[in-house]
């Protein structure tokens, strides 16, 4: 699996790393990825993400993964994620009756 944020679509950044000698190797600057579970209470179901720490910060100011799937569109959502936002907009249209 490629080391790509879920939510925000970061990736690492490549490039040189210059010395005072203008050596320029190659390096490879990660980003900060962990697995992180959040649970979904409207269907009662936990969520894994592989996710960066700006990902996380992006989830708490929108109040948690719920809303983060309901307000963005399909287009700019993860592939991984689409299942989970049909599955979302599925059970609130159940439940609104």
């Amino acid at each position: 699996m490629s080391r790509i944020c879920q939510i925000t679509g970061k990736k690492p950044m490549r490039g040189n790393n210059v010395s005072h000698a203008h050596n320029k190797p190659r390096m490879i600057q990660d980003i900060n990825l962990i697995y992180k579970r959040f649970y979904v209470p409207e269907l009662k179901q936990w969520v894994r993400l592989r996710i960066s720490t700006s990902g996380i910060k992006t989830l708490s100011r929108l109040g948690g993964l719920s809303p983060f799937l309901l307000r963005t569109p399909m287009t700019d959502l993860n592939p991984d994620l689409r299942p989970w936002k049909r599955a979302l907009t599925k059970r609130l249209k159940i439940q609104a009756g």
